[in-house]
């Protein structure tokens, strides 16, 4: 997938204009402070509720230049900075940086071959202890069509995947979803162990 060539013609069908809508619960919850890193980020809707939820810090990442020059222009500010940049390439700077990881959609778009890959670049990211809060797409689709993005997943390649360098905290239905989603998708929270 060319995620810059997506963002310059505008064919951005994931972007919804507004943040996840449970991430509103999962900041009432009292998580996500601290540092703080969006992966996959996009315009940064997510990024732009972490920090006015009260993080020290967020960072939204995005491999696509059109994306974070978006996101920048829909404003920033003295916790908020949008970087962009391959996850799977992070700077030495970022790596061990981060208390927590928010995962909104940069799982389900990557090819499924480098989801042990992603798992590794967040265990990176994140300080040992860290946490890593999640919504991942079971099912994407209403047919049989596996070629994505997005692509789905199974709770127990969540478990395979996730199982060796973090510990499922907890896990839950989401309380809000985007129209269409509902039923969808899955949210853990892991913590960083290895």
């Amino acid at each position: 997938m060319d995620w810059e060539a997506a963002y310059q013609i505008g064919e951005t069908p994931w972007d919804k204009g507004a943040g996840a809508p449970e991430l509103a619960f999962v900041l009432a919850d009292g998580l996500l402070n601290g540092r703080v890193l969006v992966p996959g980020c996009g315009l940064g809707h997510d990024a732009r509720l972490i920090a006015a939820g009260g993080a020290t810090e967020v960072v939204g990442l995005d491999i696509a230049p059109s994306a974070v020059e978006a996101a920048c222009a829909l404003g920033v500010g003295e916790n908020l900075r949008f970087e962009q940049g391959d996850l799977f390439a992070l700077p030495e700077r970022l790596k061990g940086y981060f208390s927590w990881v928010w995962e909104h959609t940069c799982f389900c778009a990557i090819d499924p071959s480098l989801r042990i890959s992603y798992v590794n670049a967040i265990g990176e990211a994140l300080q040992l202890g860290g946490y890593l809060v999640a919504i991942f797409y079971l099912n994407p689709r209403d047919d049989d069509d596996r070629s994505g993005p997005p692509f789905g997943v199974t709770k127990e390649e969540l478990d395979h995947h996730f199982g060796e360098r973090f510990e499922l905290v907890r896990e839950w239905a989401p309380r809000g979803s985007y129209p269409g989603r509902e039923g969808r998708e899955w949210c853990r929270l892991l913590r960083r162990v290895k």
